[in-house]
């Protein structure tokens, strides 16, 4: 499994102190975390027990060697992470609303300066699946890295997985961000989304609007997530789609919980062979995301495979 994108330090409203409302205006302190979306599903996979390779840039700086260190710790294949002379590490500010959604904003500095030769060393042709984001999207040359390791996956038959990600802050309107995306629209077999990325994409309420949109595109799987309020899944040639409700946890962060539920319903698609996902499969992947939530930081929250059978276990 090839994860492709940015990578990057997560400067989080401290969870431990913050209200539910506070953000960059009003906070006193931030939590230093590793972050980055395709970085994040990569570790997840790692966890559950699916080898996973990670493609991307940081600087020379410290914070480049702690991410580093992180991927050799978590045992994920950093082969084709490039470390960028002279440059600094990317970094997303992150806090959450009222309603507990996160929200990002992005300095992208490193990340952004990933190269279409980058790609050759993630061996994407021999990948299992490719998974990719939108943040890439926002700039070049990173822009064209992931449009190659897209076009490779597509031609040699690998499975491209979407993790839509919108960061509103990147783009300067709805035009472009759906003018870059739509490559990658219509040539996923996966696409995970999230409502407000459908509203960012298509101005849409509600995910059955979402998927309206979504099949133009044609993708073999779509999942459209909406935090607390649940999960609607549509498959190829099914008739309709499936909705379901959320696991109920004591949510403390949400950051990590969207990589988790991605990371997880993955691994699941990996191991049956790709096969059309079961409601077993989407539970497991929901129980990932909902795990998530329970504690500070996205990637302290990422569970072991151990622990997300436990917590099914325990509500089965």
């Amino acid at each position: 499994m090839v994860c492709l994108g940015e990578i990057l330090i997560d400067l989080i409203v401290d969870p431990g102190k913050a209200q539910p409302s506070e953000n960059l205006a009003t906070a006193a302190s931030f939590a230093i975390r590793e972050g980055g979306a395709p970085m994040n599903a990569a570790v997840a996979m790692a966890r559950l027990g699916q080898p996973a390779r990670f493609c991307g840039a940081v600087g020379d700086d410290q914070f480049g060697e702690r991410l580093r260190a992180l991927l050799h710790h978590e045992r994920v294949d950093a082969g084709a992470l490039r470390v960028i002379e002279g440059e600094s590490t990317s970094i997303a500010y992150a806090w959450r609303d009222e309603r507990g959604d996160g929200h990002f904003q992005l300095v992208r500095l490193a990340d952004r300066l990933l190269q279409p030769s980058d790609v050759a060393a993630a061996n994407v042709e021999g990948a299992s699946a490719v998974l990719v984001g939108s943040v890439a999207l926002a700039a070049s040359p990173s822009r064209e890295a992931i449009t190659e390791a897209v076009d490779i996956a597509t031609r040699t038959d690998v499975p491209v997985i979407f993790d839509v990600n919108v960061r509103p802050t990147l783009w300067p309107g709805q035009a472009s961000l759906l003018s870059a995306c739509e490559p990658i629209l219509e040539s996923c077999r996966v696409l995970k989304l999230s409502l407000d990325d459908a509203r960012h994409l298509w101005g849409v309420e509600t995910a059955a609007e979402a998927l309206d949109h979504t099949r133009g595109y044609g993708p073999w799987l779509t999942v459209v997530t909406d935090g607390a309020r649940g999960v609607t899944v549509q498959s190829a040639g099914a008739g309709g789609y499936r909705e379901f409700p959320v696991i109920p946890v004591k949510a403390v962060d949400p950051t990590g919980a969207g990589d988790a539920f991605t990371a997880a319903l993955v691994t699941r698609l990996v191991r049956s062979g790709w096969s059309t996902p079961t409601d077993g499969d989407i539970r497991f992947a929901m129980a990932a995301g909902a795990l998530a939530t329970t504690r500070q930081g996205a990637l302290a929250a990422l569970p072991t495979l151990a622990e997300l059978e436990r917590f099914l276990r325990e509500r089965a």
